[in-house]
């Protein structure tokens, strides 16, 4: 098992560099940039990047106009006019983009080597304490709507396999599709409405991870107030999240129930109890074990932004779609580095977990 975890960690390595490279040469012809956003901000444009002319790759900056320059003139930006060179050359040195793209691509990925993030292109703070500022608000989420989900989704699965086709299973999977069929931001809006001072009740609070005079509150009070801001947004996303693992986990059970050392187990007299959590519920997780990595990364992203953005909460799914829409390179591809590396590592526990819920599993002896 040793030589496979260094395996499987050797190869985290060029995976993650594809990641990259593929990303960075996307950005390279996306339309915009940061330059050209800064260059809208002072020309006074309501446009958070100006088009380029000529389909010049971003990050080219070396044929803006000059002052007074036509803007029809090969490979200008509209937004140049006017300005005076030497600040757009001094604008391409502060972004570093004077450099050539490979230049460039070789700098960052040694910098983060060594987590260096680098600074924020337009908050004048470094992008790893950035990060910092907004991961409480993530993990929050994130943690909690996995947790939940799989507490939730695995008893629900399995009462659902062992009661096939019976009136509960039939009600229960209605609710579980019309959830899942309902986008999660419409149910934070009803759960609003109802329990959040809307047109009814005013029980929970509308914005924030904790409340204003939370430095002062004692740590059961402190603890309270932090579940009593969660419980809106994540009740929203867990209703949105169960219909997946639920059904997986029926399938899984009902594969299972339906094999041949599971009528063995009970001819020799094993309770129903027995069969189910010691023979067959080894077998039937491990469909739902190799599902846990994407469920763990997607918690952080998946409608993360429409619920932070209803709940007023300041997590990394706000910032990444505030970092891409005002081009600020260095905040997306450090939070694309970050998690794409703990979605590797993850993929990677999740096959260690395989092993210990069922031991005949040898990583071992396979090709990686």
């Amino acid at each position: 098992m040793t030589a496979y975890i260094v395996r499987r960690l050797a190869l985290m390595v060029p995976t993650l560099l594809g990641i990259m490279l593929i990303s960075f040469i996307i950005i390279q012809f996306a339309p915009g940039g940061p330059i050209e956003r800064i260059i809208a901000q002072l020309q006074g444009t309501n446009v958070d990047a100006t088009a380029r002319i000529g389909g010049s790759s971003t990050g080219d900056f070396s044929k803006m106009a000059a002052p007074g320059q036509d803007a029809g003139g090969g490979g200008s930006y509209r937004g140049a006019r006017g300005l005076d060179p030497e600040l757009i050359k001094s604008l391409e040195k502060q972004f570093g983009f004077d450099k050539p793209p490979v230049e460039r691509f070789l700098h960052m990925m040694t910098s983060y080597l060594t987590f260096d993030f680098g600074q924020s292109y337009f908050r004048d703070v470094s992008v790893l304490q950035l990060i910092k500022e907004k991961l409480p608000v993530s993990i929050s989420i994130g943690l909690w709507l996995t947790l939940l989900t799989y507490l939730i989704s695995i008893p629900l699965g399995i009462r659902k396999a062992v009661h096939d086709g019976s009136r509960f299973d039939v009600w229960t999977s209605t609710v579980v599709i019309i959830g899942y069929a309902i986008p999660s931001f419409l149910f934070a809006i009803f759960l609003i409405v109802l329990f959040a001072g809307g047109s009814f009740l005013d029980w929970f609070p509308l914005r924030g991870l904790v409340s204003d005079n939370f430095a002062q509150l004692s740590w059961p009070e402190k603890i309270l107030d932090y579940f009593w801001h969660l419980a809106l947004p994540i009740t929203a996303m867990v209703i949105s999240s169960l219909a997946t693992i639920t059904f997986l986990t029926k399938n899984s059970f009902l594969d299972e129930i339906r094999k041949q050392y599971v009528t063995t187990a009970r001819a020799k007299g094993l309770t129903e109890t027995r069969v189910l959590y010691g023979h067959v519920f080894r077998n039937a997780m491990l469909l739902v074990i190799s599902g846990f990595p994407a469920a763990f990364i997607s918690a952080f992203f998946t409608n993360a932004l429409l619920i932070e953005t209803i709940f007023s909460l300041d997590g990394l799914g706000r910032l990444s779609f505030e970092s891409v829409l005002n081009r600020d390179y260095a905040v997306v591809f450090a939070t694309l580095y970050i998690f794409s590396a703990i979605g590797l590592l993850l993929n990677l526990v999740s096959d260690l977990v395989y092993t210990w819920v069922d031991p005949r599993i040898d990583f071992e002896t396979r090709e990686v």
